[in-house]
């Protein structure tokens, strides 16, 4: 049986995603500690993530049906090539500080981030499902083609674990450049990095025909209808968009947790976040090699585990038990990201994945700012252990409500008829 990643041009996506996702840590750890340096201000720390991740949260829809709207080739490319202007711009801005330049950049350069992520996971579940879709040429004459919906996941599988992957090594190699070289040299990294992924998808078209909807309001209203129309694809939505909260709650939590809970010190903070990117990586291939299990069993299993990973961390006695906790909860967390994407795909007609992909992205920009803030609120009016416990049961509560949706299945939306999108060029 032809996996879909023996495609060209799905190889040749998910190299890009890969190099994208390293370089975007170099920028991220470089403009963090340079905010810092040069304010000595958590409050300037966090104008930097909100104009990052929230503020683009909103201006990125916009920008992906914009680009699916143009019939010229090498709009994504375009996407690329703007945000290593900005980050050449964010380099040289480092050697002449000045914050309210710096917060413009970053909030530009993050819109343009978020719609060439969901353009690009648009564009592998496209070329898996073609891919999937047609029969191979093998050995021993012609070979079966798999279904589109497992070529999908095996190609959101292959994201996952690139993500995974970039997600453990990528801040550690980001501080060391910083430390060697300074935020400067990072930044012309990342820079780099972005060039490499336009030039790698100069012929990647991602203009796709939506039954005479020109216009990027209407483009916008067609995606929201979807979302309106398909209730478990709304609920589905609403869910993880509750769960993400309670995922987020960690980031303000943990260093306190490791300090002055475990008395574990730098270390042992850093051994937390460790063991939890090893579980991201570890969730990762079991999605991938878990193709045929139901997706509903997958993700209800995936919030389930980051949920009791921070019961776990409320209970944890010793820094061991606290990094195995932090291991289930990493491997609930890469399996659960990798099935959500797969079920809302499921859901939604090729046409407006892109759409869709980038309401995805969009959530995971906005909620964690949320969740951030709440867990913040909650060790300063309780404890490291009671604000985790609260997190914990608030993310468990929604496995209940996955299981719930699940139980009725996910019906895929139909196939015929949606032969509007325009191919990518040759690979």
């Amino acid at each position: 049986m032809r996996s879909p990643l023996r495609s060209p041009r799905l190889r040749r996506i998910v190299t890009a995603y890969t190099v994208n996702r390293l370089g975007t840590w170099f920028g991220y750890v470089a403009l963090s500690i340079a905010v810092f340096d040069h304010t000595h201000s958590a409050l300037a720390v966090a104008a930097l993530l909100i104009c990052g991740q929230v503020l683009p949260a909103f201006l990125s829809p916009a920008v992906i049906a914009r680009v699916e709207a143009s019939h010229r080739r090498g709009e994504l490319s375009g996407l690329y090539f703007f945000e290593m202007i900005a980050t050449v711009a964010l380099a040289v801005l480092l050697w002449h500080f000045w914050l309210p330049a710096v917060l413009v950049l970053v909030a530009l350069d993050g819109t343009a981030s978020l719609a060439a992520s969901a353009l690009l996971r648009a564009a592998a579940a496209r070329t898996a499902h073609e891919s999937g879709e047609r029969p191979s040429d093998g050995a021993a004459g012609v070979q079966p083609a798999i279904g589109p919906h497992e070529a999908e996941r095996r190609a959101n599988a292959a994201l996952n674990i690139a993500f995974s992957g970039t997600f453990m090594l990528g801040p550690v190699l980001a501080a060391a450049v910083v430390a060697a070289a300074g935020g400067s040299t990072a930044l012309f990294i990342d820079a780099a990095s972005f060039l490499l992924c336009g030039a790698m998808l100069t012929d990647l078209r991602p203009h796709v025909e939506d039954l005479g909807e020109a216009s990027v309001r209407a483009r916008l209203r067609a995606a929201w209808d979807h979302i309106n129309e398909v209730r478990a694809l709304r609920t589905l939505l609403l869910t993880e968009a509750v769960a993400l909260v309670f995922f987020e709650f960690s980031g303000p939590i943990e260093i306190v947790y490791a300090k002055a809970t475990l008395h574990a010190g730098d270390r042992g903070y850093g051994l937390l976040l460790t063991a939890w990117g090893a579980g991201v990586v570890v969730g990762s291939i079991v999605f991938a090699r878990s193709a045929r299990r139901p997706l509903g069993a997958m993700l209800s299993l995936g919030t389930l585990g980051v949920g009791l990973a921070y019961v776990g961390f409320a209970a944890a006695p010793t820094l061991a038990l606290a990094c195995v906790a932090a291991l289930c909860g990493g491997v609930g967390n890469g399996v659960q990201w990798a099935s959500l994407i797969s079920a809302v795909q499921r859901l939604t007609p090729p046409r407006l994945h892109g759409r869709l992909m980038g309401a995805i992205e969009s959530l995971g920009s906005v909620c964690p700012a949320l969740g951030l803030s709440l867990g913040g609120a909650l060790v300063a009016l309780s404890s490291p252990r009671g604000a985790f416990l609260i997190a914990g049961l608030g993310a468990t509560a929604t496995t209940v409500a996955f299981v719930r949706l699940f139980r009725h299945g996910l019906e895929p939306q139909p196939r015929a008829g949606e032969a509007g999108i325009a191919g990518e060029g040759a690979t």
